[in-house]
């Protein structure tokens, strides 16, 4: 498979190149030169698959020949080695958990396979690559649990100071070994500038190699379809037309969402759930594309006012507003919005959300008043414990912390804050 940049000016990519740079030499994001639909019987036997399966059929065209078949299927087994069950509330809504691995967050997918495909690539060689990520939650964790340990790999995150959950912000500063968490004094958007930036330095990048673990790597990217065609197994029997409502921050998630549809996964529609960083909701409504300055919400992974993502998503559907439309719905809301569905889903259903999950629910709400005949199903993204004390406050609860969660709560944090890129490029040139 070759990747071409979206800004049309480098050289296409194999899926290894791609995955090494991260960002092409153009600033554009890497995006598969075909898109090969699956035959039919994939899905009409969907039931009969086991998740292993599925998985290799959903990405082995993005990835071989480069990585043998018996290695591309051992790194599947270990990226999806734990659950995602999908739990009902009524006929017409469900939840599809994606918080039970390791660091309870759904980044945990791409996060372990894009490390599981670097390693790969990087046996037997001497080079040390270094692995830069910015963060507005959960990807800053995942990345470093998913990457801790690998030789030859350095791992550098940037996350927005006081923007980020304790828990998020333990889960990267407190790991060590090849691992160094920078505090930005700043918003999401202003590391995630410091990252595509640093790739496009010439003076960093003639001595140092830089790669991203930020959903603009493909291999980051491109398994987050792996938990809709899960979704879809376990929902196919029971309903025919299924929507997804995708809480949106970068757009990584819901892209991948939409690549599993181009690939013939009977996905009815897709809903961006936004809080009030929405540029997408009004881009819909108004075919203006303007982001504004972010805003701080209590759903705070998603606080992104500039999402990369979203190029992809227009490539997709050849820039076509209308063709995109058909398949994309937004709707954004408030944290006092955000609050009140937390209440509802507990009250309701005695299941307890977290503040994404709780955007996702009430896009469900809104989509189903003009479609009663489908099923929507919204991704909750992270363990509600990751942010413990909206969650405790709104619903006057005590949470139980998870194992994974009691492991880094009483470790020490240890980053190193920065203002601005200048220091953030003198850090990577004298680290």
């Amino acid at each position: 498979m070759n990747y071409y940049s979206l800004n049309k000016k480098a050289p296409h990519a194999s899926f290894k190149e791609a995955v090494v740079k991260g960002l092409a030499p153009d600033k554009g994001l890497y995006f598969p030169k075909t898109i090969t639909r699956l035959e039919d019987s994939v899905f009409e036997n969907i039931e009969h698959l086991t998740r292993e399966e599925i998985a290799l059929k959903a990405i082995e065209q993005f990835v071989s020949p480069e990585i043998p078949l018996e290695n591309l299927k051992a790194i599947i087994k270990e990226t999806i080695a734990f659950d995602f069950p999908v739990v009902e509330f009524n006929d017409q809504i469900s939840t599809l958990e994606l918080f039970h691995g390791p660091t309870m967050a759904f980044k945990d997918v791409g996060a372990r396979f894009m490390a599981r495909c670097l390693s790969h690539y990087n046996q037997g060689k001497t080079e040390e690559i270094t692995v830069l990520v910015a963060t507005s939650g959960d990807t800053g964790g995942a990345v470093a649990h998913g990457f801790l340990g690998v030789k030859g790999v350095k791992v550098v995150i940037l996350y927005p100071k006081g923007r980020v959950s304790v828990v998020q912000e333990k889960q990267l500063t407190t790991l060590g070994q090849n691992i160094t968490a920078l505090e930005v004094n700043g918003v999401f958007d202003d590391c995630q500038d410091m990252v595509k930036r640093a790739f496009l330095d010439e003076e960093l990048t003639s001595k140092i190699q830089l790669t991203s673990a930020n959903s603009i790597n493909v291999a980051r990217w491109l398994p987050q379809m792996f938990y809709f065609f899960f979704a879809y197994q376990e929902l196919k029997k029971k309903h025919g037309k299924i929507v997804f409502s995708v809480p949106s921050g970068n757009f990584g998630n819901i892209c991948a969402g939409m690549i599993a549809k181009k690939l013939g996964l009977p996905i009815h529609h897709f809903i961006a759930a936004n809080n009030e960083n929405n540029v997408i909701t009004k881009f819909l409504k108004t075919k203006q594309y303007s982001p504004e300055t972010t805003v701080a919400t209590i759903s705070n992974a998603m606080d992104v006012s500039n999402p990369s993502n979203f190029a992809r998503i227009q490539e997709l559907y050849d820039q076509d507003f209308k063709s995109l439309q058909k398949d994309l719905s937004s709707f954004s809301y408030t944290d006092q919005q955000t609050e009140d569905a937390l209440t509802e889903i507990k009250t309701k259903y005695n299941y307890i959300a977290d503040p994404h999950g709780a955007i996702g629910y009430l896009a469900c709400k809104d989509y189903l008043k003009d479609d009663e005949k489908v099923h929507c199903v919204f991704l909750e993204t992270a363990h509600p414990t990751k942010f413990l004390p909206t969650v405790e406050r709104v619903l006057n609860v005590k949470l139980v912390l998870p194992e994974q969660i009691k492991q880094v709560m009483n470790k020490k944090k240890i980053s190193m804050e920065i203002k601005d890129y200048k220091e953030f490029k003198e850090y990577l040139l004298n680290r």
